[in-house]
């Protein structure tokens, strides 16, 4: 008896949808959020999920689920270049500095453990946007997306968030989020307008993050056509 193929004689009946993240991963990163969300919200607060990483991570699920390759793709141009960096940070802190000042808050005994343990995701999170990548490939329409994304985050943590050296009546309320304010926590920047800081702040992740991530993985993954 012969078996019925599609016209590209692949052996697949039509209709058949073949899956390009295993459904196992989908679960692993939904049941990962269903427990980081509220346990974020209780500590944090709400305002934390204008982290970019957050956001992105929220993003990169949603994206799992849709195989979106346009969802995968702006997430891997807004963080892969900063959790590079984080991923630096905390090698370096494991022997004892910090090159970046990004993860003390890991290595702070006053945070229990196990919340010092849900923000691992920023190590694991890049190298799952890769393998994503390779499975999904690169949407070019992504740096465009993620830097209207960037700015909307930008703006709100202007308008919501403590800025730099605040004290906020719950000390976990985070402040100063995406350095919105200026590269540290004791004191905001005072070396520009601060609106005008906001726009330059986004022009320089904007060159030295978003578009080369966005040239690199134009070049190294198959792009997708836009559905």
């Amino acid at each position: 008896m012969r078996h019925r193929t599609d016209a590209a004689g692949s052996g697949e009946l039509p209709g058949i949808n073949k899956y390009k993240v295993p459904m196992a991963a989908k679960v692993a990163g939904t049941a990962f959020l269903a427990v980081l969300v509220p346990i974020y919200l209780r500590t944090y607060g709400p305002t934390n999920f204008l982290w970019f990483c957050d956001a992105a991570l929220i993003l990169a699920v949603a994206g799992m689920w849709l195989e979106s390759p346009l969802l995968i793709s702006m997430c891997s141009v807004g963080i892969l270049v900063p959790q590079i960096l984080w991923l630096v940070d905390f090698g370096s802190g494991l022997l004892g500095f910090y090159l970046f000042g990004l993860t003390g808050y890991m290595f702070d005994a006053r945070i229990p453990v196990f919340i010092r343990g849900l923000s691992l995701f920023h190590g694991w999170l890049p190298l799952l946007l890769v393998w994503l990548l390779t499975r999904l490939g690169y949407d070019k329409r992504a740096l465009a997306s993620w830097t209207a994304l960037a700015a909307g985050l930008l703006l709100a943590c202007y308008f919501i968030s403590p800025p730099a050296g605040a004290t906020p009546p719950d000390p976990n309320t985070p402040i100063n989020i995406n350095y919105v304010y200026g590269l540290g926590e004791q004191h905001a920047q005072k070396w520009v307008n601060q609106n005008l800081y906001v726009v330059l702040w986004l022009g320089a992740l904007w060159l030295g993050a978003f578009l080369p991530t966005h040239l690199a993985l134009s070049r190294t993954f198959a792009a997708k056509r836009p559905s």
